[in-house]
Parts: structure tokens; C-alpha cells; sequence
């Protein structure tokens, strides 16, 4: 019997389809794209509310590293943890995190995460798995093998994230860290998000090895290099590695290649990479590049993308108006919901 064209359509479409597409649903997909919306939302309203002297201190953004976070997270359930990074929104929201907490952390208010104590580089939310971002390069490394360790004794099924640049790389604790998982066969998987500078140092300048992703020999656990831009790129490999991490097989490397586009923080003025450097990886957006492969499959229409972008303005505006209403701390409480050694 001839196929009909409708049938020839669908076959095409499944023979393109990312094989990692086939683990997930297309309201699964249509809800990275969301996320990964949001993210970029997140920060750009961030930033704008700092200009307006809204928020004091500084902030690290990850916008243009949006697949990066949202992929890693792809196979993660609430069961599942992370530690994160001083760059670390993108992590929260993949991990499931409210804006409108953090938002309020963002204000210094009450309604946060951490009751406006932590602020941008110290937002955790344990009900979703999110242990905490981390100030210290190279910290939560560390933090994520033990919590693997006690998932491995508690007989769970729980995997362990570790989020961490390419500067933490060069830090002893990344080498402690990922000596003992792989001796103890740990379920954490290690990721870092190489934006190619430590601040404003090259990964050329300060990293012997061409890759990341290579060090993983040195301690008996797969090293895998993805582009960090390609979402589909990187939640296959966090699939792949959870999928080892569970079956009791150990740790993955991962080295995501991507690029912040805005500076180190909100001091830098990015006097160390060129204009053309920049816009190279700005026409690699990652999110232009999930809505055109999306799109391209059948998988969304551009209405649809349309009705994710309005979804995620109102989100954010929700959140904007929720942190500023939120009460700020009483200095009385000053000692309060704070822990120290």
C-alpha cells in the first residue's frame, strides 16, 4: 500500500528526531523551552532592577548558557539534587525553582528563599533538590559527593548534580572530589559549564589541557564534551550519565562548552574579549536555536512560542511585584535562619 503524505511526513520527522527526544515528552520539550524563557527573563529583569538600584551588591548572569542549565536538568526529579554555582539562577529555575522567591532573595525580603539572607549567590530550595548555590569557586563539589555518598548508603536511587565553571577546575577540591566519587562509585554527575573565562581569564591561559573534559581519564570515569548551546546535545548526556550514576556504575564528567554574553558580573567591563567574539556566539543563541530545531520537527508552532513568551512576561511580572511587596527583615532578626561553625 503507498504511504500517504502525511505518513512520509511522520517518518521524516521521527528519522530527524534527537534520539533523546524519544525519552521525553513534547509538553516536556515545550516546557525546557519555557524554562530556558524564563531564565533569560529572569536575568534580564535582574539586571534591570539593579540599574534602577532596586538590588544592591553584584550579580553573576548566565544568559546565552540557558541550555546548559535546563538540559542538565532534563532527567532530574524532585528526588534528585544539585549544587550550583555564584552563576547559579539558570540552575534554580531548571531545577524547578518560583521566581517569585527569587525575586524576594534578589530584594533581600522575607518572602525569599533564604528569608533575604543569602541573596543571589546563596538561593537554595531543598523541596526541589537545590542544595545551594555556592560563593566559593569550586565549593559545591565537594558538598555534592558527600550528599551522592549518603544517597549511595540510604540505598536511594537519587542522583547528585554539581554545577561548577571552568575557573573551579583548576581548584584542589575538584580533584579530591572527583578522585573519591569515582574510588566510591558515587551517583553524582560533574558539571562544568566551561564559558571559556575564569573571571576575565582565558581557559587558554589557565588550563594545561585542551579540554575539561580530559581530566576525567585521570580518574577512571567518562569525560564527555557537548555543546553547550545544543540542548539536545546536552540532555542526552545528562541522561546518559544519569542512566550510569543509577545503575550503581559510578561518575560522568561533563563539559559543556558554552558562553556567558554579559560580563563576569556587574563590575566587569568586559575589556577582555572582542565585540566579534561576542557577537559570534550571540548568533549561537540558544534559545533561537531550541525554537528553530523545535519548530523545524513539528514539535511547537510559533503561536505557541508566542504564548510561552506572554506566560513568562506575567510570570515575571507576578515576581516583580511579590518581591517588592514582601516585607524586609526585622533587624530583630537579624541572628535568625543564619548558621555558622
Amino acid at each position: 500500500m503507498a504511504q500517504s503524505a502525511t505518513e512520509k511526513a511522520a517518518l521524516t520527522q521521527a528519522a530527524n528526531l534527537p534520539a533523546v527526544y524519544r525519552r521525553l515528552t513534547t509538553d516536556d520539550l515545550r516546557e525546557a523551552l519555557r524554562k530556558m524563557h524564563l531564565i533569560r527573563r529572569f536575568e534580564e529583569s535582574a539586571e534591570e532592577a539593579y540599574m534602577r538600584g532596586l538590588i544592591h551588591g553584584t550579580m553573576h548572569l548566565s544568559i546565552g548558557q540557558e541550555a546548559s542549565a535546563v538540559g542538565i536538568c532534563a532527567p532530574l526529579t524532585d528526588a534528585d539534587f544539585i549544587t550550583s554555582t555564584h552563576r547559579g539562577h539558570g540552575h534554580c529555575i531548571g531545577k524547578g525553582a518560583e521566581v517569585k522567591k527569587m525575586l524576594a532573595e534578589f530584594f533581600g525580603k522575607e518572602g525569599g528563599y533564604c528569608r533575604g539572607r543569602g541573596g543571589s549567590m546563596h538561593i537554595a530550595d531543598v523541596s526541589k533538590g537545590n542544595l545551594g548555590a555556592n560563593g566559593i569557586v569550586g565549593g559545591g563539589i565537594p558538598i555534592a559527593v558527600g550528599a551522592a555518598l549518603a544517597m549511595k548508603k540510604q540505598g536511594k536511587g537519587s542522583v547528585v548534580v554539581s554545577f561548577f565553571g571552568d575557573g573551579a577546575n583548576n581548584e584542589g577540591a575538584f580533584h579530591e572530589a572527583l578522585n573519591m566519587a569515582s574510588i566510591w562509585k558515587l551517583p553524582v554527575i560533574f558539571v562544568c559549564e566551561n564559558n571559556g573565562y575564569g573571571m576575565s581569564t582565558s581557559t587558554k591561559r589557565s588550563t594545561a589541557v585542551a579540554n575539561v573534559a580530559d581530566r576525567a581519564s585521570a580518574y577512571a570515569m567518562p569525560g564527555v564534551i557537548v555543546d553547550g548551546n545544543n540542548f539536545a546535545e546536552v540532555a542526552a548526556a545528562a541522561f546518559e550519565a544519569a542512566d550510569r550514576a543509577r545503575r550503581g556504575e559510578g561518575p560522568t564528567l561533563i563539559e559543556s562548552k558554552t558562553y556567558r554574553i554579559r560580563g563576569h558580573s556587574r563590575s566587569d567591563r568586559n575589556r577582555y574579549r572582542t565585540k566579534e567574539e561576542i557577537e559570534a556566539w550571540q548568533a549561537r543563541d540558544p534559545i533561537t536555536l531550541f525554537e528553530r530545531e523545535l519548530t523545524g520537527l513539528g514539535l511547537i508552532t510559533p503561536e505557541e512560542i508566542e504564548k510561552i513568551r506572554a506566560e513568562v512576561e506575567a510570570e515575571i511580572k507576578e515576581g516583580l511585584d511579590f518581591a517588592t511587596q514582601s516585607p524586609s527583615p526585622s533587624p530583630a532578626d537579624v541572628t535568625r535562619y543564619v548558621y555558622t561553625d
